[in-house]
């Protein structure tokens, strides 16, 4: 979308494929980064969309049995806002789509779902789609990929995945808030269990970590004991997760951390969790891929305003854009390998170490401003060029 936004803004016709009907779920990233709130402010939309409802994070709170660990402070970041906006990302699709609306090169297809590539000559020069009219084929200079980690183009376009493994997936469900948080904090650590608390207002988005594949041992052990275990790891929850009483309120999200060796084809560019999915660790998924449409943007819109995109072009956004992402990466594998183990000793998953325990204890106000510019901005901000 902001892809899309850019580059009609930029004059390029652009068609945005959208396989839902609206963007309402839960799965989504809420986390718009200082980063991301940084582009907003240079594309002159920053005092409209912080009127959106949104929770401010200017210091991680994390709770560590009952004691109150410091974490990444974003107060001194050289950034006009100093937090993350907490947001659904639904709310930032559809004002990113009202803005988008303005341009007449831009064009938004909902219930539109990218099935298969169009190619002639060795170069992919459209996609075949799916709708509820039956199927449609949309031609294109260059067709993006930013279908997630579970990119059926680059299924189709048989593109090499280097995966990294990763011992964990996350159990995303909803608690109400039923009484005022005594304890405000983003991240609660107990009994070895891992619980998150993303905070929406009148309710709680939380994220469970458990070991990879473990979701139907949870299930036979039934709901009680589930809700039980959330409660053990946060029990100012105890008077809100008895409505959690169908498995249906619980999702699970399959973490994943891998990266395409090759981010384009002729025709075909990749960017976002299609060209390098990553965990849920510091929430940097989203700002990580709309520096990808950035950067892109950057490097592409005069070549696409004069059809002249060629293959040296998409390298070039490879280039810019494979060190952060691997950089974020290769810090995401360490802290789940330091925390959790590895999918190959399943055992020590979800055990925390001493020596985890120590860095959470020792955590310097210099560190945590470290990890705030690492989590806030990144190895290399992007800032708008077109």
């Amino acid at each position: 979308m902001m892809l899309g936004f850019l580059l009609a803004r930029a004059g390029v016709e652009v068609i945005v494929l959208e396989k839902h009907g609206d963007f309402l779920r839960d799965f989504r990233g809420d986390t718009i980064h200082p980063s991301t709130l940084e582009l907003m402010h240079e594309l002159g939309m920053l005092d409209e969309f912080l009127r959106l409802p949104h929770q401010e994070l200017r210091r991680v709170k994390i709770k560590f049995d009952d004691e109150e660990i410091a974490g990444p402070d974003f107060s001194h970041l050289p950034t006009r806002c100093k937090f993350i906006a907490m947001m659904p990302q639904w709310d930032f699709l559809n004002f990113l789509t009202a803005r988008a609306n303005r341009f007449p090169a831009f064009q938004l297809l909902m219930n539109t779902e990218a099935i298969g590539l169009i190619e002639e000559g060795g170069r992919v020069v459209g996609v075949r789609a799916k709708t509820d009219q039956g199927e449609l084929k949309a031609y294109a200079d260059l067709v993006v990929a930013a279908d997630g980690r579970s990119s059926i183009v680059r299924e189709r376009a048989g593109m090499e995945v280097e995966d990294f493994g990763v011992p964990i997936d996350v159990l995303w469900f909803r608690v109400a808030k039923t009484a005022a948080d005594t304890e405000p904090a983003l991240g609660r650590i107990r009994n070895g269990k891992i619980l998150v608390t993303i905070d929406r207002g009148d309710y709680y988005q939380c994220g469970s970590i458990i070991r990879k594949g473990a979701l139907e041992e949870i299930k036979r052990r039934g709901l009680e004991a589930f809700r039980e275990e959330i409660v053990s790891v946060a029990p100012f929850l105890r008077g809100a997760v008895g409505a959690i009483d169908d498995w249906a309120k619980v999702k699970l999200l399959t973490v994943q951390v891998n990266r395409l060796r090759q981010w384009y084809r002729p025709g075909l560019l990749f960017i976002g969790d299609a060209a390098h999915a990553m965990s849920p660790a510091g929430g940097v998924g989203i700002n990580l891929a709309i520096q990808d449409a950035v950067a892109a943007a950057n490097l592409l819109a005069d070549e696409l305003r004069h059809g002249e995109c060629g293959i040296n072009d998409l390298r070039r956004v490879q280039q810019r854009r494979e060190w952060p992402a691997r950089m974020t990466q290769n810090i995401q594998v360490f802290i789940h390998r330091q925390m959790f183990g590895s999918r190959s000793d399943p055992e020590r998953a979800l055990f925390i170490p001493w020596p985890a325990r120590a860095l959470l204890w020792l955590l310097t106000p210099i560190l945590r401003r470290v990890a705030a510019r690492v989590i806030g901005i990144g190895f290399r901000a992007e800032h708008i060029r077109t």
